[in-house]
C-alpha cells in the first residue's frame, strides 16, 4: 500500500491518473488519513479517488469506463480520478475481462460503491456543518446546505469519517436516475491515454528485475502428449551469453515437451534457440489436418444422440418437418482463426520473500493461479499476479498458459526468467478459434410461415477444456460450453426450436481451442444470419422484411427485466433503422449489393442488440469483394463511454471484416500452417470501408460493446455478395477464389 501511494504520489497532471503495474491500495493524503467506505475505492485529503479496476486494459479504456459510473455516483470531478489496476487477491472475487461482460458486471457494483461513499460523505459534511444530511447535497467533491459548503478533502482531513458498508448494505442503496447523471454518457478524457503516448505506460513485455534471465521456448510439434526424448544443445554454446536448455517439468499438463532455452538476453535466447537440437516422440495428433478435423464434426452432426440440446422453449421439431410444405437445409464453416494480437505472449516469474510472483499481462487471473498453483506445488496464496497492460487480448489472454513456463523455469533455475515468445513461436502457441460446421434446418407452411427451426453445431470447446465449472447444463442434463454455441439461441419466433451444441473431441485434442473476440457468435451467427437470408428468399421475401416477421417479441422473445427489456422488438428496432440509414431498397450500381444480418451479441440474457448492413461490390473477373461500407446500429443499453462505445464497434466491425475476407489458417500434420505475417494477412488499411456507426439511445441497463459488431459483419457481407451477384457463401473466409467457384456454380 505504501508502495502504491508512493508511486501514485496523487498529483494533479492527468498521466499521473493510471499506474497499471501497481497494486491497488489506499490512497494516504499529507495528513495520512483516507476513507474507504468500500474496497472499490479510496479517498485521501485532498480529494483524490483512487479507484480499484480489476479489469484487464488491454486498449478498450476500461478503466475510464468503469471509473466514471463510480465517480458520477460519488459526484466528484474527473480531474479528481485516479485508477489502479490492482494484483490478484481473493478479497477482489472473480477476475476476468472478456466476454464484453466488464461494464455490465460492474456497472451495480460501481454505482452502489459511488452512492455509498456519497452518502457517507453527505453525513458526516452535515455534521460539520451542524445541520441535517436530507438539508445537504454532493455536487463536484463538495457537501452543500444552502450558501455553507464543504469539500471532500476537508471532510476527510477532520480523521472522523469511518463509515463502513456491508454487501447487503450496498445492494440496498438507491442510485441516481439517468436524468441526474454528469459522467456517464458524457465525453471526459480517457486516463490510460497520456502514459500511453508518452512512453511510460508498462505492458508485460516491459516488465524487468535485476539479475533475471531470458528464456525463449522450443515449441514440440503436438500441443498435447509430447514428450523430449534428448536436447542437444552443442551449437547453441558458441552464441555469446547462452546459459542452458531445460525440459520443463510440469504436473500442471500446460506445456508437455516444452524446452526452454535460456540466456543472458534476449537475442541470445532466440539466436540460441535455432540452434538447439530437440528429440521428441510426438502427440498421438501429429498427423491432424484440418480436414481430419472438419469430417469429424460432420461425422458427429449426424449423430442425432450426441451433443447438448439447449432449453429453447420447447417444442417437437420432428414432429413439425413431418408435416411441413417446405424445407430448406444448410451446411455452413469457418476456418481456424489466429489471434495474432500486437503484443506476442511473455511473462516475468521468480520467487521473493516466500512468494511466487508472475509478471505479465492476462485476461482472466482467476482462471491460471490454480493451474499455476497446481504446476508449482504450492497453495494459491502464494502466488501473486502483478497486474500489466496488455497489448491486445481478444480472448488470446483469457489463457494464461504463457504464465506456467516461466513459472517452472524460475522454479528450476533458482532465477528471475522471463520469457518472451517470438511471432512465430506465439503463433504455434496459440489457442485459436476452433473451426467449426453447422447445420441449419427450417421448415416452413402455410404463406411461408416458419413452423420449425433446428441448428446443430460443432466445434472445439474452449471452456470445456480450461473451464469445465463454467459449464452449464442444456435440457437434456448434459453440460455444454455456452461459448460455442452463444448466438444459436436466436430472439426469431420460428416455431419449435432444437439447438444443439456439439463438441469435438478431436479438435479439442489436436490443440488447446480458445477464446476468440465475439467468441462462439463468430461462427455461430455466421451459420444463423446466412441461412435467414437464404431463408427469406426461399420464400420469396425481403431479406428485411422477413426478419421483421420473425422478431415479433411474442412468447421467450418478448424480453424481461432487468437485462433484456423489450426483447427481440428492440432488435427489430435496430434492424429497421440500419436498413434505412443504408438505403435498403435503393438501386445500386452493376455487381454491387446490400446485404444485411442482425445479433443480439452473446448470450440471451445480455442481449446488446445489432444490426449491419454491409455494401460490397464483387469483380466477377477476380472474385475479389470490396467491401464499400458498412452501416451499424447498436442497442447497448445505456453507453457510459460514447468514445469508447464508437472505438468498440469500429474495431469489432474490423475485426468481423478481416475474419469474413482475410483471415484463417488450416492445421497441416498437427500444427496451423501459418505462423507468421507474410502469410496469414489480416485486414489492411487500404481495405477499410466507410463505417456508418451509430446507437439508440437508452436508459436500460448497459450491456457489452466490446464483441457484438464483429458477429455480424460477415454474414452482412455474404449476403451482399449475394445480392450483387447471387453466388451464395457458405465458408469463412471468402476468398477470390471460393468466389470465383460459387460464380461458375451460378451461372453454370
Amino acid at each position: 500500500m505504501a508502495g502504491a501511494s508512493l508511486a501514485f504520489g496523487f498529483p494533479r497532471e492527468l498521466e499521473a491518473a493510471m499506474d497499471p503495474a501497481m497494486p491497488g491500495g489506499v490512497p494516504r493524503s499529507d495528513t495520512g488519513l483516507a476513507f474507504e467506505p468500500t474496497l472499490w475505492f479510496a479517498m485521501d485529503g485532498n480529494g483524490i479517488v483512487t479507484i480499484n479496476i480489476i479489469r484487464a486494459e488491454m486498449g478498450q479504456h476500461v478503466g475510464t469506463a468503469l471509473a466514471r459510473i463510480l465517480a458520477d455516483e460519488l459526484e466528484v470531478g474527473w480531474d479528481k480520478v485516479r485508477i489502479s489496476h490492482v494484483d490478484t487477491d481473493l478479497k477482489w472475487g472473480l477476475m476476468v475481462t472478456g466476454g464484453s461482460w466488464s461494464v455490465w458486471q460492474t456497472f451495480p457494483v460501481f454505482s452502489r460503491a459511488g452512492a455509498a461513499g456519497r452518502i457517507a460523505l453527505i453525513e458526516q459534511g452535515a455534521r460539520l456543518l451542524g445541520v441535517e444530511p436530507s438539508d445537504c447535497v454532493a455536487r463536484d467533491g463538495s457537501v452543500a446546505a444552502g450558501q455553507r459548503s464543504i469539500s471532500y478533502g476537508d471532510i476527510v482531513r477532520q480523521g472522523t469519517l469511518d463509515r463502513r458498508f456491508t454487501a447487503e448494505e450496498l445492494g440496498a442503496l438507491p442510485v441516481k436516475p439517468a436524468s441526474e447523471r454528469r459522467l456517464v454518457g458524457r465525453a471526459v478524457q480517457a486516463l490510460d491515454i497520456p502514459p500511453k503516448t508518452n512512453g511510460t505506460a508498462r505492458y508485460g513485455i516491459d516488465a524487468r528485475v535485476p539479475g533475471m534471465v531470458y528464456a525463449r521456448p522450443r515449441i514440440p510439434p503436438t500441443r498435447n502428449g509430447a514428450k523430449v526424448n534428448s536436447i542437444d544443445d552443442s551449437a547453441a554454446k558458441a552464441v555469446k551469453g547462452y546459459v542452458t536448455s531445460i525440459a520443463l517439468d510440469d504436473p500442471s499438463g500446460t506445456v508437455p515437451g516444452w524446452v526452454m532455452v535460456i540466456a543472458e538476453s534476449y537475442p541470445a535466447a532466440i539466436r540460441a534457440a535455432e540452434l538447439v537440437k530437440v528429440d521428441w516422440t510426438a502427440g498421438p495428433t501429429a498427423g491432424v489436418s484440418e480436414n481430419d478435423i472438419q469430417e469429424r464434426a460432420r461425422q458427429l452432426i449426424t449423430q442425432p444422440d450426441v451433443g447438448t440440446v439447449l432449453d429453447t422453449g420447447g417444442g417437437d421439431t420432428a414432429a413439425a418437418f413431418k408435416v411441413a410444405r417446405t424445407t430448406l437445409e444448410q451446411s455452413y464453416t469457418t476456418a481456424t482463426v489466429l489471434h495474432f494480437q500486437l503484443e506476442p505472449v511473455n511473462a516475468l516469474a521468480f520467487e521473493k520473500d516466500g512468494l511466487f510472483e508472475i509478471h505479465t499481462g492476462n485476461q482472466w487471473q482467476s482462471l491460471i493461479l490454480p493451474t499455476l498453483a497446481k504446476a508449482l506445488g504450492r497453495p494459491e496464496r502464494g502466488i501473486v499476479m502483478r497486474t500489466y497492460l496488455i497489448g491486445g487480448g481478444f480472448g488470446r489472454r483469457l489463457n494464461g498458459d504463457y504464465a506456467v513456463p516461466a513459472a517452472l523455469a524460475a522454479k528450476a533455475l533458482g532465477k528471475p526468467v522471463k520469457m518472451v515468445l517470438t511471432r512465430a513461436d506465439d503463433t504455434l502457441f496459440d489457442s485459436v478459434r476452433s473451426p467449426s460446421v453447422q447445420r441449419l434446418r427450417m421448415a416452413f407452411g402455410e404463406s411461408g410461415n416458419v413452423t420449425a427451426m433446428e441448428h446443430d453445431a460443432a466445434a472445439g470447446w474452449p471452456t470445456q477444456v480450461m473451464a469445465d465449472f463454467f459449464m452449464p447444463k442444456g435440457q437434456d442434463g448434459k453440460p455444454f460450453d455456452p461459448f460455442a454455441i452463444a448466438g444459436a439461441d436466436h430472439w426469431y419466433n420460428v416455431g419449435a426450436q432444437k439447438v444443439r451444441a456439439i463438441s469435438n473431441d478431436l479438435a479439442n485434442t489436436a490443440f488447446r481451442p480458445g477464446w476468440l473476440r465475439s467468441v462462439g457468435p463468430g461462427w455461430t451467427n455466421w451459420a444463423l444470419e446466412s441461412f435467414i437470408d437464404e431463408a427469406a428468399h426461399h420464400v420469396g421475401l425481403d431479406p428485411v422484411a422477413f426478419r421483421l416477421r420473425l422478431l415479433d417479441g411474442s412468447g421467450r422473445n418478448a424480453g424481461s427485466a432487468p437485462n433484456a427489456i423489450g426483447g427481440a422488438s428492440r432488435q427489430a428496432e435496430v434492424v429497421r433503422r440500419a436498413a434505412a440509414r443504408a438505403g435498403w431498397g435503393a438501386p445500386l450500381p452493376a455487381d454491387t449489393g446490400l446485404g444485411l444480418a442482425t445479433s443480439f451479441g452473446q448470450e440471451r440474457d445480455m442481449p446488446t442488440w445489432v444490426a449491419c448492413a454491409a455494401r460490397v461490390h464483387v469483380s466477377r473477373t477476380s472474385g475479389i469483394v470490396t467491401v464499400e461500407k458498412l452501416t451499424i446500429v447498436t442497442d447497448a443499453g445505456t453507453v457510459v463511454d460514447p468514445d469508447g462505445a464508437r472505438a468498440q464497434t469500429e474495431g469489432g466491425a474490423l475485426w468481423g471484416l478481416s475474419m469474413a475476407l482475410h483471415e484463417g489458417t488450416a492445421f497441416e500434420r498437427g500444427q496451423v500452417r501459418d505462423i507468421n505475417l507474410d502469410s496469414y494477412t489480416p485486414l489492411r488499411i487500404s481495405d477499410v470501408p466507410e463505417l456508418d456507426i451509430s446507437f439508440v439511445d437508452s436508459v436500460e441497463v448497459p450491456v457489452g460493446l466490446g464483441e457484438p459488431a464483429t458477429t455480424v459483419v460477415a454474414p452482412a457481407i455474404g449476403n451482399a455478395i449475394f445480392a450483387a451477384v447471387g453466388a451464395r457463401l457458405r465458408h469463412i473466409p471468402i476468398t477470390p477464389e471460393t468466389v470465383l467457384a460459387a460464380l461458375n456454380r451460378t451461372e453454370g
